[in-house]
């Protein structure tokens, strides 16, 4: 499934069941959710409410899809989700590496599940697949469009911005959502606040054709770090970075020349007879925003924090945001949600947030801390060969270790998400995220029919009786109830703890109107 190409920035593109836009006077455009950035974690959202009816608007500053290589690594979770949506096919059957690191030192990700391992991805073909599904979904897609101004106006959200052409456009909708990365615009117009650490340290980065040196994963010599990895194609991605150099303030990418210098002084090898494709840098600047929601404005993805995208964790952590807000932002619209619902984007991923940001910041010492350092690595080293503690960084890296607070009854699947099973239904087999594709909530009787739901709640809930394979690790409970994100709110066979979750996840129970 491959996107075409983006239009010129007056064209709107949409999919076939998607709203005749713009409405009201000339230059504007009314619409449910204006998404700002176009990038995977706006993708993932538009789509995510597109299923469940939303009108959503998206707006990219850019004009075409960028050619750049940059983050190309998704993790188990994120894996699970896009099966959830059926969008596995698309990617065309990435490779995949069951070993990854933590911070430099080897670290086996292997975790019960389908997707173990690192799944190599380049984003120009993630973002491709997002975007043919939420346009095929009826997403709107508005490029070339810079964003100037934003206003939460109590009622609803209002947004300014300029085409290629220096014509004003504004739009107006119920929310806006900011997933325009780091230097997010959305978030220095609103003045959001945004604490944390500033960079202490800086990796240098480039794609390089034409030269011939070793591969090297993590070399660490005297003078800094080495990597370097040669695709197929020939390009050679070389990432540098000297100890003890100082982060320089930047308003733009570093100069080739600048990372052939610390290449070259770091291993004693010439790049400069290459030809650079690509450059760019990072640091380990480390922050987050205080609250992902304010008011009809939200963030996700790197909008709402900034850190070093050391192991693929940065992309994978702001497409589980977009995750986890879709549906909910889609029940507030549609009149369903629960008191709550929305403010629980901000908690549960502000949590998941921190902690990821905690160990990217561990991360980032170990790998990119000098000589002093050193005793750290061996003692981590040591550590890892522990199978408790191998499987909980492993756990953190692939997002599999993820429990939100749920409220109800205790139980050992409450706020995890639902193991990954294959079922027999009727004469077929399908599999927990086959089970989820609706984009709906899922009552699993498992071998039996679960505890009776009201029918008020169908609309929202897609009821399931399945019998599961041996040894699963469903086996001995009854039922479950999963939210839309795969996560389960309610196991057992409790009928009266069952209807209290279901109101506390999807909203009372609608009492069908008189005939």
């Amino acid at each position: 499934m491959a996107a075409a190409p983006h239009p010129d920035d007056r064209t709107p593109r949409t999919g076939p069941g998607g709203p005749a836009r713009p409405a009201g006077p000339a230059g504007t455009i009314d619409t449910q959710v204006i998404v700002v950035g176009a990038g995977p974690v706006g993708l993932l959202l538009a789509g995510e409410l597109a299923l469940r009816g939303v009108q959503v608007t998206l707006v990219e500053k850019r004009h075409s899809p960028t050619r750049e290589s940059r983050a190309s690594t998704l993790h188990a979770r994120t894996m699970e989700l896009l099966d959830s949506r059926g969008l596995l096919p698309d990617l065309g059957g990435p490779p995949c590496e069951v070993r990854g690191h933590f911070g430099g030192l080897p670290l086996d990700l292997t975790l019960p599940g389908p997707y173990p391992g690192q799944w190599k991805v380049p984003q120009t073909k993630t973002e491709a697949v997002l975007e043919e599904w939420a346009l095929g979904l009826g997403a709107d897609l508005r490029c070339g469009h810079e964003l100037h101004a934003v206003e939460d106006r109590g009622d609803h959200v209002e947004a300014r911005a300029t085409d290629r052409g220096g014509a004003l456009v504004t739009l107006r909708g119920s929310h806006l959502v900011a997933c325009d990365g780091q230097d997010s615009t959305v978030r220095r117009l609103t003045g959001a606040d945004f604490p944390g650490t500033e960079a202490a340290r800086e990796l240098l980065r480039a794609d390089v054709d034409g030269i011939d040196i070793p591969d090297r994963r993590f070399q660490r010599l005297p003078g800094g770090l080495a990597i370097a990895a040669r695709n197929p194609a020939g390009v050679t991605r070389v990432m540098v970075h000297e100890f003890g150099a100082e982060v320089r303030a930047r308003t733009g990418n570093p100069h080739f020349d600048e990372i052939a210098g610390a290449w070259k002084r770091v291993t004693g090898e010439d790049l400069t007879g290459g030809t650079p494709l690509w450059v760019n840098h990072f640091d380990d600047a480390n922050r987050r925003l205080a609250h992902y929601r304010q008011g009809r404005i939200l963030f996700a993805g790197d909008a709402a924090h900034r850190q070093l995208p050391i192991g693929g964790q940065a992309l994978n952590l702001g497409l589980q945001d977009a995750y986890n807000l879709g549906w909910k932002l889609a029940a507030t619209l549609d009149g369903t949600a629960p008191a709550g619902l929305l403010d629980s984007y901000d908690s549960e991923r502000a949590a998941v947030g921190a902690a990821v940001l905690n160990n990217i910041r561990a991360q980032a010492l170990l790998l990119l801390g000098g000589p002093e350092v050193e005793p750290l690595r061996t003692t981590m080293a040591e550590l890892i060969a522990y199978e408790q503690v191998r499987g909980h960084l492993a756990g953190t890296i692939s997002g599999l270790d993820i429990r939100y607070d749920v409220g109800g009854p205790d139980h050992p699947l409450r706020g995890a998400r639902l193991p990954h099973v294959r079922f027999r239904v009727g004469e077929a087999v399908v599999s927990t995220a086959e089970l989820l594709r609706s984009g709906r909530g899922l009552l699993l009787g498992l071998d039996a029919a679960p505890p009776r739901l009201d029918a008020a709640w169908d609309d929202r809930i897609d009821t399931v009786t399945a019998d599961a394979e041996p040894g699963s690790p469903l086996a001995g409970t009854p039922a479950v109830l999963v939210r839309p994100d795969g996560h389960v709110v309610w196991a057992g066979a409790d009928a009266d703890s069952l209807a209290e979750a279901a109101g506390r996840w999807f909203g009372p129970a609608r009492v069908p109107a008189p005939a």
